[in-house]
């Protein structure tokens, strides 16, 4: 038999297997080492907004609500209110504070949003509390206006009336106006209670009826809403508009009735 001759390896062969494992590598680094990048990334950045945070926090925060926010006896302690709080109570201009007061009022903010970002971000690195909501949270779109108008009669209308334009509270507090506020805002008001308000945290009122009550709000106090019943007194109730007929409508019906009693006596004299 004939002895079979040894195959002889390609002189290219060698190549080939060196490109083979270079783009297996390649592919590989490709689909894994992204997204190691991208935590790394945004853990980078998380923490520059921290460091930033800190430093506004600081010069404009420090002196009412202690060093690490621990609160002193002319600030409360923002460990745990979360970055939901910041967002709010800075985003609103209610903080920093102009001066001591029953309420804080809001006013034009004095950081930027990227600004309140950072404060935000340091102060949820302080303990854990609600974070800001997204915007899918918060946007009317899809949302139950029934419900929202049921939940926020049952659980608001107390303070902020029937239609969300405020009321007096006791010692110099008040319920706010919430025409006009930011749906952003009104969310996360209702997530950490600020000022006399309580919070509603997901475990009372759930993600999907907060979004629910902020649709029923922009809709009674859009511009194109619509009051079957004529002028809404304030949308206050029942009550305003009782008072209403009975001060003018009775008044009115009152004088009438002057009035033509004083036209018979006057014709029979004559």
């Amino acid at each position: 038999m004939k002895k079979l001759s040894a195959r002889r390896r390609h002189p290219l062969a060698a190549l080939v297997v060196l490109l083979f494992a270079l783009a297996a590598t390649g592919g590989l680094y490709t689909a894994f080492a992204p997204a190691d990048e991208a935590k790394a990334n945004q853990a980078s950045s998380s923490s520059l907004a921290i460091k930033e945070g800190k430093e506004l926090y600081a010069v404009g925060c420090a002196s009412c609500h202690g060093t690490g926010g621990k609160g002193t006896t002319d600030g409360p302690s923002l460990v745990g209110v979360g970055a939901a709080a910041v967002d709010f109570q800075v985003g609103t201009g209610r903080m920093p504070a102009a001066q001591p007061g029953a309420q804080a009022p809001k006013k034009k903010p004095k950081y930027t949003q990227a600004e309140t970002d950072q404060l935000a971000a340091y102060v949820a690195s302080l303990g854990p509390g609600p974070s800001v909501p997204t915007k899918d949270q918060y946007s009317p779109n899809g949302a139950d206006l029934a419900n929202g108008g049921e939940l926020f009669r049952t659980n608001c209308a107390q303070c902020h009336n029937f239609t969300g334009e405020g009321g007096a509270l006791t010692e110099g507090k008040y319920a706010p106006d919430l025409g006009g506020v930011d749906e952003k805002h009104i969310y996360e008001a209702m997530q950490t209670g600020p000022q006399a308000m309580p919070s509603f945290p997901d475990t009372l009122v759930t993600a999907k009826d907060k979004k629910d009550i902020v649709a029923y709000l922009k809709t009674v106090n859009s511009d194109e809403a619509h009051t079957p019943g004529g002028y809404k007194l304030g949308g206050t109730g029942p009550v305003s508009e009782g008072l209403f007929a009975w001060v003018f409508g009775l008044g009115a019906m009152i004088a009438t009735a002057v009035w033509v009693a004083a036209r018979s006596t006057k014709a029979k004299k004559s």
